[in-house]
């Protein structure tokens, strides 16, 4: 039996980009000591006051069904948060819970595209996006953020990249750059999307790890709540990944009709786990700001272990948990210094070039291990770029 042509095209006939990161998941399985910095997991896992609300909801009782948007209560207590952090009023009809932001994504796109529409997002990227534009029948277009303009989009490659476009989709703070788009990257971000009556598609999942800078939603400027979809979760802020719980915040005709998606999806976010969610976001900023410090201090520790020389560069790193570091002095690929690390030094990275063209000549780095081990982990990649210098 043949399968659909929608599932098999997913990766697009390509690599998943994932191939050095499964190599050295293999070779620290087989026993080999590797050290990870592939992987944007948080080392510290979920707050086990948060665990202790799962568990006494779910023996509780609340295992059933759920409804199938999400509780009233998470709905507006999501809103409640967004509100306050982008002064756009916000209600629980323009919230509907998912089960994390990658259904999130996926929802949002649905919403935006139909089968054939042309769909734009911002290379590099996480590498989830053009398979999720493939997922919902639309024809991924990706337009260019360049190394030596800090990652940021240029107006003139998104006037032409999104003419004839449904939808764009941005990430900021972002995964893998670091970058986190300044306002008049989104003003001109803005500006297409009224110009070409796109929707904007708003990944926001690093709205709490801001180093440098600010984050602006774009859904706050004029005229962009009722062309915007914003996807977030409690991943990356509340060190909830395997929680899957997310959202997706627009204008409420819109959230109606995702509640039809998901009926037929979904069908909801457990309960106990929803009840975990609001009791994580009911501790407040003070909350977020703890699981996200040790990636505040560490980006420091990336740039002091780099300093003092010249193969190895960080890209300015802005906000969220990674470094994207330039490797185009040594004359090799992301992907070939990639795999050689792991082989010479068993440190496992990501190649900048499985997150798109844009990111070619680079690493990508997880900042997700203990201090010392990162440290360490650093000099030897700047130590191995050295050798190659030779």
């Amino acid at each position: 039996m043949k399968l659909s042509s929608r599932i098999t095209q997913i990766t697009g006939g390509g690599s998943d980009g994932w191939s050095v990161h499964y190599r050295a998941l293999a070779l620290k399985a087989a026993g080999t000591p590797v050290t990870l910095l592939s992987m944007g997991e948080h080392d510290t896992r979920t707050d086990p006051s948060i665990l202790a609300a799962m568990d006494a909801s779910a023996r509780g009782g609340n295992t059933g069904y759920s409804p199938v948007p999400g509780f009233p209560s998470l709905r507006k207590a999501v809103a409640a948060r967004i509100a306050g952090q982008t002064g756009v009023p916000t209600g629980p009809e323009n919230v509907i819970i998912l089960p994390g932001g990658q259904a999130a994504l996926f929802a949002a796109h649905h919403a935006a595209c139909d089968p054939g529409d042309r769909a734009v997002y911002i290379d590099p990227y996480y590498a989830t996006y053009p398979g999720t534009i493939r997922a919902v029948g639309a024809v991924p277009h990706a337009v260019m953020a360049h190394a030596d303009n800090g990652f940021q989009p240029l107006r003139a490659d998104l006037d032409i990249a999104t003419r004839g476009a449904k939808s764009l989709l941005i990430n900021s703070p972002n995964n893998p750059t670091g970058a986190i788009y300044s306002d008049d990257t989104l003003q001109d971000i803005a500006d297409v999307c009224r110009t070409n009556d796109l929707w904007l598609i708003s990944d926001e999942v690093y709205d709490t790890q801001v180093w440098e800078g600010r984050h602006v939603s774009p859904r706050a400027l004029p005229g962009m709540a009722e062309r915007t979809l914003v996807v977030n979760s409690l991943s990356k802020s509340h060190a909830m990944t395997g929680s899957r719980v997310g959202w997706v915040c627009g204008p409420a005709e819109v959230i109606s009709a995702m509640h039809n998606l998901a009926t037929h999806n979904t069908y909801g976010v457990a309960g106990f786990v929803q009840d975990a969610a609001l009791f994580a976001l009911g501790q407040g900023s003070a909350a977020e700001e703890a699981v996200a410090a040790p990636f505040r201090r560490r980006r420091q520790i990336v740039m002091d272990s780099l300093a003092g020389q010249n193969l190895v560069r960080p890209a300015p790193i802005s906000g969220a948990m990674y470094a994207m570091l330039d490797v185009r002095a040594t004359g090799m690929s992301g992907e070939d210094f990639a795999n050689a690390l792991l082989d010479a030094e068993r440190i496992g990275v990501m190649p900048g070039e499985s997150f798109g063209a844009g990111g070619a000549g680079h690493i990508r780095v997880a900042m997700t291990v203990a201090d010392d081990m990162l440290a360490d982990a650093l000099r030897r990649i700047a130590g191995f770029a050295g050798t190659l210098a030779r």
